[in-house]
C-alpha cells in the first residue's frame, strides 16, 4: 500500500500535466484558427467584427487565458498537487488541484470583464475626441511604453516573486479547510494578475487576436517565472517594450493594427467564431 500511493500520485501528476498541456494546445489551436478565419473574412467580406458583444469577448478572453497562462502556471499547479498529496488522500489532492486551477482562471476571467469595460470606454473616448489614426496609434505606443516601465516597479517585483517560488508561496499562503484550494487559487491568480496585467493591456493596441503578439507575451511571462535569473526577463522585456513603444510614437505605422486596418487602430476587434455572422 505504501508503494502503491507514490505510484498513484505520480500518475496523477502526469495526468494533471498532460491535461494542462492539452487544454493549452487546444486553446492555441482555436486562437490560430480564429485568426486565420478572420483574415480570410477580411479579404472576402471586408468585416468580421462583432463590436460590443460582451459574451463573445469573454469567451475568447478565457480561451486566451487557457492558452497563455495555464502553461506558465503549470509549475505552481503541480507543486500545489504535491503539497496537497502530502496532507490529504490522493483523490482529494487531485480534485483540489483542479479547484485551484479553476479559481486561478476565474481571476483572469474577471480581469476580462474589466478589460472589456476599459476597452469600451477607450473606444468611446477616441470617437468623441475624433482622433486621427496616427494619434490613436501614438496612444497605443504610449501604453506599450507604460507597460515597459511597469516591468521595473516594486509592485511587479513583489507579485513576480510569488509566482517564481511555487513552494514558498504555497507554504506561506497555506489555508486549511474545505475551501483552501479555492482561496489559494484566487490568491495566486491575483498575484499573477498583478505581475502580468499590463502585458495583456498591450494586446489591445497590438491587436487582440494577433497570435504573434500573444505568443511573445506568453514567452515573456514563462521566462519571467522560470529562468534562474529573476531580473533578466523582466528587464529585457522592459527595454524592448519602451524602445518599441517609443518607435510607435514617432512612427505610428509601425503598430500592427495601424497597418492591418487601412490606417486605423481598432484594438477592440474580435472576429466572429461563426461563418456568415
Amino acid at each position: 500500500m505504501d508503494k502503491a500511493q507514490p505510484d498513484l500520485l505520480s500518475r496523477q501528476r502526469g495526468v494533471i500535466l498532460g491535461l494542462l498541456l492539452a487544454l493549452a494546445a487546444a486553446a492555441w489551436a482555436a486562437l490560430v484558427w480564429t485568426h486565420a478565419y478572420s483574415n480570410m473574412e477580411d479579404m472576402t467580406t471586408g468585416s468580421v467584427t462583432l463590436g460590443p458583444r460582451a459574451p463573445l469577448f469573454l469567451v475568447m478572453w478565457v480561451v486566451m487565458m487557457v492558452a497563455m497562462m495555464l502553461p506558465t502556471a503549470a509549475p505552481m499547479i503541480l507543486t500545489f498537487h504535491k503539497v496537497q498529496a502530502a496532507n490529504r488522500q490522493p483523490r482529494d489532492a487531485f480534485v483540489s488541484t483542479w479547484v485551484f486551477a479553476a479559481a486561478y482562471l476565474v481571476v483572469w476571467a474577471f480581469a476580462g470583464l474589466a478589460a472589456y469595460v476599459g476597452m469600451q470606454a477607450a473606444e468611446a473616448a477616441i470617437v468623441r475626441a475624433a482622433l486621427p489614426p496616427a494619434a490613436a496609434a501614438q496612444i497605443g505606443g504610449a501604453i506599450i511604453v507604460v507597460a515597459g516601465i511597469y516591468q521595473l516597479t516594486p509592485l511587479k517585483d513583489v507579485c513576480l516573486s510569488k509566482c517564481r517560488q511555487p513552494l514558498d508561496f504555497i507554504v506561506t499562503s497555506w489555508r486549511g479547510g474545505a475551501t483552501s484550494a479555492l482561496e489559494m487559487g484566487l490568491l495566486h491568480g491575483s498575484y499573477c494578475l498583478g505581475c502580468c496585467w499590463l502585458l495583456f493591456v498591450i494586446l489591445f493596441p497590438l491587436g487582440l487576436m494577433n497570435v504573434g503578439a500573444m505568443a511573445a507575451v506568453t514567452l515573456i511571462i514563462f521566462a519571467e517565472k522560470t529562468l534562474p535569473w529573476p531580473r533578466l526577463a523582466p528587464y529585457a522585456a522592459a527595454v524592448a517594450l519602451v524602445l518599441y513603444g517609443a518607435l510607435v510614437i514617432t512612427s505610428p505605422q509601425l503598430l500592427p493594427t495601424f497597418q492591418q486596418h487601412g490606417g486605423s487602430v481598432m484594438p477592440a476587434e474580435m472576429p466572429t467564431m461563426l461563418p456568415g455572422k
